[in-house]
């Protein structure tokens, strides 16, 4: 991940959006650490202008819309902003604020990074060996949101249109069927797939895994597939090697020299990009994490498969996230949990999940500095057993702090 494409100035205007519930908690405890680091690894050379945005409840109650255009407009004009976690409207208005904002802008590239920190329990036993970064498409799939309710006169249209036309007679109950559809482009493929192996080949990472359910959507999951192997075989030959080529080389040539070439490949610092079933890929990451690094995917499957990686590691809490156009620069950088309205205004939320997304958000503008502060600060926090309740209650002589609390720590310790 990286900015190069913009031109960062030393006091970046950065708009931001508080978020509901908890939104507010987490959103002022990431701007005074990251405050913080600027300040100390800067020496007042640079500094953030946080400018205050409008989405989600707060925005309905004060202008009577969930997603004032002001707003949508401020993250297009100065092209990296950040956010804390957004209500959805229930039965009316947007379909979901995140998805809203991530099309409009075209954030085609989810981005999460998994990573377990030492001192926080996990469910594995060897949690240190998760290390991945997920590209999951941001924009196409299910997310797109093209749909039909069950009895409603588009379902019956959508219907007739399938069996007359299409000539389909699979939909085993038409009348209470409600019909959604899946768009996967080529196109869209192609720039999530280049930015995962850009990615790799930038980070000096072993592998890229197209994750897909090709084995039954096999012209959508199964054109992911086939189109980013041809993506990198076509424009990434000299730093790539991917196992279809393998298997091209094994039915032509002999397993003995199919394995000389991935060898030669290995030696040569080449990226190994292949592939894994989805159902097949959640569960080898749990008995052999280590095989992954980064993993491309569409919009589905990227949703279960990065909770289930943060799940691995300790939680969501402590999962950071951005979604980010490599073409036009823009990237919004988000907590990735939920609003959690029946601890808001308490003092006990865990603001990790957004200040971890602000130290993405640093290493973007290419303040590497600031951001090797707040995560050295986090880690040195956790290995002492000192974290907010929901991680500290699981770590051996944990310490429970405040949201408060754990923020001055951190600051402090910056």
């Amino acid at each position: 991940m990286n900015g190069d494409m913009i031109s960062v100035p030393d006091n970046p205007t950065i708009p931001f959006i508080e978020g509901d519930g908890v939104g507010p908690e987490v959103t002022r405890a990431m701007r005074a650490v990251l405050d913080a680091a600027v300040d100390k690894n800067y020496g007042g050379g640079r500094r953030i202008e946080w400018m205050e945005q409008l989405a989600g409840g707060k925005a309905f109650e004060r202008c009577g819309n969930w997603l004032p255009d002001e707003t949508l407009e401020s993250f297009r004009d100065y092209l990296v902003g950040i956010k804390g976690p957004l209500m959805t409207p229930v039965g009316e208005g947007i379909r979901s604020l995140n998805v809203a904002m991530r099309q409009t802008l075209d954030l085609y590239v989810c981005l999460r990074p998994v990573r377990w920190f030492p001192g926080v329990a996990s469910p594995l036993k060897e949690p240190e060996k998760v290390d991945m970064v997920i590209f999951r498409e941001n924009t196409e799939d299910i997310y797109a949101g093209i749909e039909w309710q069950a009895g409603s006169p588009e379902a019956e249209k959508f219907y007739r249109f399938l069996s007359g036309e299409m000539g389909v007679t699979k939909v085993r109950f038409p009348e209470s069927s409600s019909f959604g559809v899946k768009p996967v482009s080529r196109e869209g493929t192609r720039r999530l797939v280049r930015a995962a192996i850009e990615y790799a080949v930038k980070n000096g990472l072993p592998t890229v895994t197209l994750v897909h359910k090709g084995n039954i959507m096999k012209y959508t999951e199964g054109g992911f597939r086939n189109w980013g192997y041809d993506l990198a075989e076509q424009d990434f030959a000299a730093q790539t090697y991917t196992v279809r080529t393998y298997e091209k080389t094994v039915k032509e040539a002999g397993r003995e020299a199919a394995e000389d070439e991935l060898m030669q490949a290995r030696a040569q610092g080449k990226v190994i990009v292949n592939d894994a079933i989805a159902d097949a890929f959640l569960q080898n990451t749990l008995l052999t994490p280590e095989k992954y690094s980064v993993i491309a995917t569409l919009n589905l499957n990227g949703d279960y498969i990065s909770d289930q990686l943060a799940a691995m590691v300790g939680g969501i809490g402590i999962a950071p996230g951005a979604n980010i156009n490599y073409t036009t620069g823009h990237a919004v950088f988000e907590a990735t949990h939920g609003t959690a309205p029946d601890i808001a205004g308490k003092n006990i939320v865990n603001p990790c999940s957004i200040i971890l997304s602000a130290v993405m958000m640093l290493e973007y503008l290419g303040w590497r500095e600031a951001a090797a502060a707040v995560t050295s600060a986090i880690e040195a926090s956790f290995r002492r057993g000192r974290a907010t309740g929901d991680l500290a209650r699981f770590m051996p002589g944990g310490q429970a702090l405040s949201t408060g609390e754990f923020t001055r720590q951190l600051i402090n310790a910056i």
